[in-house]
């Protein structure tokens, strides 16, 4: 493809959508900055700026004829999903080593969100189950704690798909599934079903625990993207209040309900 017959204004769209769906899929702010320069520069172009930050993108290049050229995407609350974040990302590099026509290369982006497999709730609960009893169990719970664990992981699993469909933000989402979490542990502690109550919460909360959050940070902030850093610090601190603010809430409708 030679660089007089490039529509810069389609190039823009596409190198944005790929900025797009690598920080929707969970990328790192270093990793979507570099990943459209590479693409621009496949394509012939030299004058190309990109600057990223957790919720918006911008763009910008100049044509041969020296116009400038500026695309900004907003970025929507997002989470991480590690397939889509590989595949988008292992696209990206075929990309910048044939640079295809527009067209083509968008229709590889679409043909990754149509084969993207979502799984089912019974296996997302599933998965709930077994981590956050095995987290009850590596504290030292006992067997039944790592049960009880398991179905608090479930419970939070259950709550966050509701308040996700509900559209809830994510300080409230944290909020809800923790106390929802705590409660449960309570009542399967005070059935006599777990034996340690703290075990169990603990195990159980660990499914909301931001530990991507807190290390995209600390990579941001020593990549020197100070911005990204920081904000992304500040989700998780905010998740991490949250979570201590629905426990405690538990907590404390247990204490006035049940005496203890």
């Amino acid at each position: 493809m030679r660089r007089l017959e490039l529509d810069y204004n389609k190039l823009l769209c596409l190198v944005g959508e790929m900025g797009y769906r690598l920080m929707e899929s969970g990328a790192e702010i270093y990793r979507v900055e570099e990943s459209i320069r590479r693409l621009l520069l496949a394509y012939g172009v030299k004058q190309g700026e990109v600057f990223a930050i957790p919720n918006c993108i911008i763009i910008s290049l100049t044509s041969p004829e020296g116009q400038p050229l500026t695309q900004i995407r907003r970025m929507p609350a997002h989470g991480t999903d590690i397939y889509l974040l590989e595949r988008y990302n292992g696209l990206c590099r075929t990309l910048c080593r044939q640079a295809p026509p527009f067209d083509q290369a968008l229709e590889q982006m679409e043909a990754i969100r149509r084969e993207h497999r979502v799984y089912p709730v019974a296996i997302r609960m599933l998965a709930y189950f077994l981590g956050c009893g095995m987290y009850a169990l590596f504290y030292g719970g006992s067997a039944m704690d790592g049960v009880c664990g398991g179905v608090c992981g479930m419970v939070i699993g259950l709550c966050l798909d509701l308040t996700s469909r509900l559209g809830a933000n994510l300080f409230f989402k944290t909020v809800a599934g923790g106390t929802v979490s705590a409660l449960t542990a309570v009542l399967l502690t005070a059935l006599g079903i777990g034996h340690n109550q703290d075990l169990i919460i603990i195990g159980g909360l660990m499914a909301l625990v931001p530990g991507i959050a807190i290390t995209n940070a600390m990579r941001d902030i020593m990549a020197g993207d100070m911005v990204a850093g920081i904000s992304k610090g500040a989700e998780a601190l905010l998740i991490g209040a949250a979570i201590a603010l629905g426990t405690a809430l538990a907590l404390g409708l247990a204490g006035l309900f049940m005496g203890g």
